[in-house]
């Protein structure tokens, strides 16, 4: 290993454009896994959302040998909710891998992640990937990335970026698209003549900086990070370094390399190797670790702030407690302080009187993920409505302003383009294809907030959005969103099928018969606009009277099966989801006696 000269690059890109299936192929390709292995598809994505949901969550790295060479892959996201990830792991590498799909070209996020590693001055290679679609247009692709390039500011050294073809999937890579396609070894090449050798600086004194962390239940508190200079070894003691400089002491108990997807014990961590150290039990992602406690901090890891908030609450329904085995706010305080010593995208304003814990993050998918995850763990909780992140910019009120990309049927934009121009979206370009039409918009935040839903009815699924954050711009004036009210419990029991039944035509259901329903639950949705208290458990009276003919016969619709995400789309402010590890429910927020007695409605 000391004798082994070292290359650090990250896999940037949109979501869905084979980043991840990208690292299979290097994997495979450079005989990194035994032969007895069984390697699994998009085998990085090792986490249980990851693998459901098919995209990248966390960042994770791995490392293969090369003809005598250690190259370290970051293997990072491609949504921008996950950015934070994103920007503190290209602090370990020197060139990033921007692959960007042959016929989609780059897309709202291709812009964030170049964004990102164009700022830190790193050198960015296009990898031009699924080259075998029929319609693939790979000249006019790398055209598109040299604009994209040149938009964001890119030196002139950034503009001369080496370009390479590959499928990804079948872990083939050619320097031409008219090339014969073998197998994923001339990327490997590419990239041992393109990144330079990491300059080691074994010389100087051990310097480490923490890009995340993990956990594990007999190391403890485990830091992954680049090493910046010099060696470390197990057992030595070492300075920790806040980057507002305060000190205080540590003791390294192991040191990590990696190869493949194995994390491999070794005596010493040498200068420009991502490695991983365990022992120091309080360590922080950017903090600097050093032998020398006379040195200045590395510069900070600092990341885009918070773009929207969401209330964090104790669940109070009457069904609380059935479930879950952490229901107290006691539980959820500790739960999220635990996750602010990983999650950096996120921050937390905890109340000193027991009220509702202000949760911010990059996006609702961002916030969606760690619900999902407490959830999982057996957490109980409620939460309100996603709220954009009002700022003052230079003495003026301003929001978050998001690139949007959409690709529908030609029949279908009008439509589009009327629901989101009410949504204070400005379109920018448009143009159609063999039936697509591919429209960009700037649209503020708050209006994208719940229209992925309308947009899915709107297309009939046909349709593909993506957006990205772009910009803060002045506020812009209060928009109209969902025109539709709620169908409210107004009483406490099971539901059954004659009750719902003669509801349905009120608009859609949430619950089917034999659901547990309480007063103030939200049951289905209103279509006329107003909220409606129903009772969703009446039976069908019985006489004794034999009617002639036979019974009407009772159909129900399926009900709108209420996912996480759907129901945090579809809540107003006087609304909350009750998040359970078994149910997700709606319901309204109990009224004050004047907010009563002004609605004349019961709770």
């Amino acid at each position: 290993m000391k004798d082994m000269e070292i290359r650090n690059i990250a896999i940037i890109a949109h979501v869905d454009h084979g980043k991840t299936t990208l690292v299979d192929a290097l994997l495979r390709g450079s005989n990194t896994f035994d032969a007895h292995e069984e390697v699994l598809e998009r085998v990085m994505d090792s986490d249980d959302q990851e693998k459901e949901r098919g995209i990248t969550i966390y960042a994770k790295n791995t490392a293969i040998e090369y003809k005598g060479t250690k190259i370290n892959i970051i293997d990072t996201p491609g949504h921008a909710d996950f950015g934070s990830e994103v920007e503190r792991m290209l602090r370990t590498v020197d060139a990033t891998l921007l692959v960007v799909d042959a016929y989609e070209g780059p897309m709202p996020q291709t812009k964030f992640v170049l964004q990102k590693s164009l700022e830190l001055g790193l050198k960015v290679m296009l990898v031009v990937n699924k080259i075998d679609k029929p319609s693939a247009r790979c000249e006019e692709v790398v055209d598109e990335v040299f604009d994209l390039f040149a938009q964001l500011g890119a030196t002139d050294e950034q503009l001369e970026f080496p370009v390479i073809y590959a499928v990804a999937r079948d872990g083939v890579a050619v320097m031409e698209p008219e090339d014969e396609q073998k197998d994923i070894t001339p990327m490997l090449d590419w990239v041992l003549k393109e990144v330079p050798a990491v300059d080691q600086q074994l010389d100087q004194e051990f310097a480490f900086q923490p890009a995340t962390l993990s956990y594990d239940s007999f190391l403890g508190r485990i830091a992954v990070g680049r090493v910046q200079s010099g060696k470390i070894k197990k057992g030595q003691t070492v300075t920790v370094i806040t980057p507002e400089g305060e000190k205080r002491k540590g003791k390294i108990t192991k040191v990590f390399s990696f190869k493949g997807l194995e994390r491999i014990e070794v005596e010493e961590g040498i200068g420009g190797d991502v490695i991983a150290i365990a022992g120091i039990s309080d360590i922080f992602v950017g903090e600097t670790v050093t032998l020398d406690e006379n040195r200045e901090p590395l510069p900070a890891i600092t990341v885009d702030p918070p773009a929207l908030s969401m209330d964090f609450m104790t669940n109070d329904s009457p069904l609380a407690g059935r479930e879950g085995k952490f229901v107290t706010s006691r539980n959820i305080k500790e739960r999220l302080e635990r996750e602010l010593e990983t999650n950096v995208g996120l921050s937390v304003e905890f109340p000193a009187d027991g009220e509702a814990i202000k949760v911010y993050g990059r996006g609702e998918m961002h916030l969606a993920v760690l619900i999902e995850n407490m959830r999982r763990e057996g957490f109980e909780l409620q939460v309100s409505q996603p709220e954009v992140v009002i700022r003052e910019i230079d003495g003026v009120k301003s929001e978050p302003l998001e690139s949007v990309l959409v690709t529908v049927p030609d029949e279908m934009s009008g439509s589009i383009i009327e629901a989101l121009s009410k949504r204070k979206a400005e379109m920018t370009d448009m143009k159609s294809e063999e039936g697509i039409t591919t429209m960009k918009f700037l649209a503020p935040t708050r209006g994208l907030l719940g229209f992925r839903g309308v947009f899915i009815v709107l297309t009939k699924g046909e349709g593909t959005m993506f957006h990205s954050f772009e910009k803060y711009t002045p506020y812009m004036g209060p928009i109209e969103k969902r025109k539709v009210g709620s169908l409210i419990s107004m009483v406490s029991g099971e539901a059954v099928a004659f009750g719902l039944f003669g509801l349905q035509d009120r608009g859609p259901l949430f619950i089917g018969p034999n659901t547990k329903v309480y007063e103030g639950m939200i049951i289905g949705e209103h279509n006329q606009g107003t909220d409606l208290v129903v009772n969703p458990i009446r039976a069908k009276k019985l006489t004794n009277v034999r009617a002639s003919g036979k019974d009407d016969a009772v159909n129900l619709t399926p009900p709108l099966p209420m996912s996480l995400e759907i129901a945090l789309e579809y809540i107003d402010s006087t609304e909350f989801v009750e998040i359970t590890p078994l149910n997700i429910r709606l319901r309204k927020r109990w009224l004050t006696e004047t907010e009563r007695k002004r609605n004349g409605k019961k709770n």
